[in-house]
């Protein structure tokens, strides 16, 4: 698959890097970065690759050739400029695959295409870093999960989109969910973003510190529950013990320093 990434940072540049480096054709708009890409390069740091990256670098959606899909992986500040860059890379088969967070978000996306295409949402569980001008830094999990957006917001099922995306991703190693509910999903990806995310700032704190101070832990176990009754308020109740289970993994993790903090 040729593939156009929008937003090749810390998300964009792991996601897009590594489809490049099983062989897939990757062209990445970099804008005011692209002079210093071009001469630098692109590198991924990763356990799954620790090097070069084949990367396209282009400074104009206009330079990029027609291509079967697209990574969206923007911050969702950016979504309101989206039109006249995904307007170019748009046809009616074309894949759309928004890796960002937040409800709401592909349908945003799908009014930045003109209502063309297909859109998957990609939701990632990552600790990953830009460290410089095509510079990712890949520091712990990486699952993503994928699922077919409606306009409705109804379960989607298994899409042929969602296979095609998951198919291209199979050889990179990266950990591969598909859901048939994506607002179902990302509810629990909510979970975790909105309190740890919101914490790290208001704190200025890594997720070790967070997890590990006893009046921070509570009150991050209050987040993710307003969190998760207001899933089983719109009708997608999160299963049983998954705010543990949640807590848990951060428990594992790395100490990291969220996107949100850094930003």
């Amino acid at each position: 698959m040729r593939w156009a990434l929008i937003g090749p940072g810390a998300v964009g540049g792991l996601y897009g890097g590594l489809l490049a480096v099983v062989g897939a054709e990757v062209h990445a708009l970099y804008r005011s970065d692209a002079a210093a890409v071009r001469a630098g390069g692109v590198h991924l740091r990763s356990p799954l690759h620790d090097g070069p990256v084949p990367i396209v670098v282009h400074d104009s959606v206009a330079t990029i050739p027609p291509v079967d899909a697209v990574l969206v992986a923007t911050k969702t500040t950016a979504n309101p400029e989206l039109a006249p860059v995904l307007g170019p890379l748009m046809g009616d088969d074309t894949i759309v695959v928004v890796l960002q967070n937040g409800l709401g978000v592909e349908a945003e996306v799908a009014a930045a295409t003109g209502g063309r295409g297909r859109l998957v949402g990609g939701l990632c569980f990552v600790c990953a870093n830009r460290t410089g001008p095509g510079r990712t830094v890949h520091l712990d999990y990486g699952d993503i999960t994928l699922a077919a957006h409606t306009a409705d917001g109804s379960p989607g099922g298994r899409t042929e989109a969602v296979e095609a995306v998951a198919s291209a991703f199979a050889p990179t190693g990266i950990g591969l969910h598909v859901d048939g509910d994506l607002v179902a999903a990302r509810w629990r990806k909510l979970v975790w973003n909105i309190a740890f995310s919101g914490l790290s700032v208001v704190l200025d704190a890594a997720t070790d510190a967070l997890a590990a101070d006893p009046s921070v832990r509570s009150l991050v176990v209050e987040l993710m529950d307003e969190v998760a009754a207001g899933a089983a308020a719109v009708g997608r109740p999160l299963p049983a013990g998954f705010g543990e289970r949640t807590l848990t993994m951060t428990d594992a993790m790395i100490p990291y320093a969220t996107s949100m903090n850094l930003d």
